[in-house]
């Protein structure tokens, strides 16, 4: 028996197990394939799912101000949106430009950071005090909200 077919063939005549290169590089081929279409896919996901929980996030701060309103008839005073839980890492909540609220107005904003920023549809989200909604991407805010 050749070398060659000592190699490939074990005592006995049986074919030895294994895999050859060319089986490999085709598993590798199609896990590279999978791989381009899950990721970007579930980076779209993960970015939707944190704006959701920043929308959330604003809407619960916009019924905090409302609360303090009802009970003080003014928004001066209140105090400066928190962070919520599962947002500090990739959006900033906080008022409208820094600005404090007024007697009659206010404006609060989830401003996109870290890996938050390739969200250029939605961008920076808004809510005012008579709950309309703003974004500042590219997109509508019947999208993003």
């Amino acid at each position: 028996m050749s070398s060659l077919a000592s190699m490939r063939y074990g005592q006995g005549g049986q074919r030895q197990g294994g895999f050859t290169l060319i089986e490999l590089m085709i598993v590798v081929l199609i896990l590279g394939v999978l791989m381009a279409i899950a990721i970007p896919s579930y980076n779209r996901y993960s970015i939707k799912t944190r704006r959701a929980t920043a929308a959330a996030c604003l809407l619960e701060r916009g019924q905090l101000m409302e609360r303090y309103y009802t009970t003080h008839l003014t928004y001066v005073g209140a105090g400066a949106p928190a962070q919520c839980d599962g947002v500090e890492n990739f959006y900033t909540i906080g008022w409208d430009g820094g600005t404090a609220p007024t007697a009659r107005a206010f404006s609060i904003t989830a401003v996109p950071k870290a890996g938050q920023t390739a969200d250029t549809e939605c961008a920076t989200l808004s809510l005012d005090q008579a709950g309309a909604r703003g974004v500042t991407g590219t997109g509508s805010a019947a999208v993003c909200w």
